[in-house]
């Protein structure tokens, strides 16, 4: 189950999909989600222009660039939802998108240094700090209360089919911008592009903020809206639940994606088809995000992210056991439907439950939880494969997420009967 509000009033996409400042926020965000996809792919492609210091190894270099996507979220991730409530979200989302596309742009013009590549990956996160709270905190201003199911809907099935789209083509487009716009800059036009149309896109965007608690002026104190935050969550066991489900979720991917090379090794693929897995996982996320926002008031009061987190541990887990490809894609897509069961349901429920004047902080403060439990998975998944192998790692992740899961739903039943 999941409290939002009733959902008889909702009138599925129809409502957002009418809702032009909405749909430009939306357009934008498919462009700048699809840029993400393929700015992480061209890290990865231009490695082997980089050259090797003494010393250094491939391996070491891909999981310093995983290093550089993932840190500013653990130093910044509640600072920029802090700073989200005290300016305008339209400036915010259009200044991020419009700086990651000069960055990019600006790549092959400075010296083939890893640590500048480096450093530019590493802006590039830190930037998102700031767009990602800003866009999570314009959703609940654009789109009225009981249409945020629909709305999330939207916003999950388009980040993930940027997945789907990012993996699948980032390669060959990549490619072709090498042969139409040349091969010294070719690659980095296509991604940076991207990012200047997405900034493009949002300029006649409408959107009207509420009024801060506080001046812009005033001094920005992290550590104390970090404890009010925490504060805030404990009195809100529901979001602290829904946040926990949201965190977990995301290890879960970040896991999959460290581990899809060796997955890809095991169906008989090449290591760099690793996408294929994820991209799978993407359909059935859109599949599923847009059954929740067209029919979700069908299932308002069932336990969605308990279905979602045991169908999501059952595939993890029959993934030891087959050596079908085929199959194991099939299995990717019911795990990334259940992945959406968790997300849009989770996502609904906090825009709902908090309110406007802390949107900023609390998915800053989202945002930061998230990609602290991001870290973990890339930097001791393919360790913990080394050492115990794939087929025990991946029934660990499995007993993990299935606990998760049935804990999650048991809290959330105590929460609601201490409700009412």
């Amino acid at each position: 189950m999941f409290p939002t509000e009733p959902a008889a009033v909702n009138k599925g996409f129809g409502a957002v999909l009418k809702n032009r400042n909405f749909m430009l926020v939306w357009i934008g965000q498919i462009i700048c989600q699809l840029a993400d996809k393929i700015f992480f792919v061209l890290t990865i492609a231009l490695l082997e222009k980089y050259p090797l210091a003494a010393g250094v190894v491939e391996d070491g270099r891909r999981a310093d660039l995983f290093l550089a996507f993932t840190l500013p979220a653990i130093l910044l991730g509640s600072l920029g939802g802090i700073i989200v409530d005290r300016f305008p979200k339209k400036p915010i989302m259009i200044g991020s998108d419009l700086l990651r596309g000069l960055l990019t742009i600006a790549i092959p013009f400075l010296p083939r240094e890893f640590l500048i590549l480096l450093a530019i990956t590493f802006a590039n996160s830190v930037i998102v700090q700031f767009f990602a709270p800003a866009e999570q905190a314009a959703i609940p201003i654009l789109v009225k209360r009981n249409n945020l199911m629909a709305a999330n809907a939207l916003f999950t099935s388009t980040m993930m089919g940027a997945i789907i789209i990012g993996f699948a083509v980032g390669e060959p487009l990549l490619s072709l911008g090498k042969s139409w716009l040349g091969e010294s800059y070719g690659q980095e036009l296509i991604v940076g592009g991207l990012y200047l149309v997405s900034s493009l896109i949002k300029i006649p965007v409408k959107l009207k903020s509420h009024k801060p608690t506080c001046r812009a002026e005033e001094k920005v104190n992290p550590l104390t809206e970090f404890k009010d935050c925490l504060r805030y969550l404990k009195k809100k066991r529901l979001i602290m639940n829904a946040m926990v489900q949201l965190t977990a979720l995301y290890c879960v991917f970040a896991a999959l994606v460290a581990l899809s090379i060796r997955l890809a090794a095991k169906f008989g693929l090449k290591e760099k088809q690793f996408g294929f897995f994820l991209a799978a996982a993407g359909v059935g996320m859109v599949l599923g995000a847009g059954i929740l926002g067209h029919w979700g008031e069908r299932f308002h009061h069932k336990p969605l992210p308990l279905f979602g987190f045991l169908s999501m541990a059952f595939v993890l887990a029959v993934f030891t056991f087959i050596y079908n490809l085929p199959l194991a894609l099939a299995l990717s897509v019911l795990l990334g439907l259940g992945a959406a069961l968790i997300a849009v349901p989770m996502q609904t429920l906090i825009q709902q439950q908090t309110p406007p004047e802390m949107h900023g902080k609390m998915f800053g403060f989202q945002n930061h939880a998230v990609n602290i439990a991001l870290t973990a998975p890339l930097l001791i998944t393919e360790r913990l494969t080394n050492y115990f192998g794939l087929r025990v790692v991946l029934l660990g992740i499995s007993f993990i997420v299935a606990t998760i899961g049935i804990w999650a739903w048991r809290n959330t039943r105590k929460v609601l009967k201490d409700v009412i």
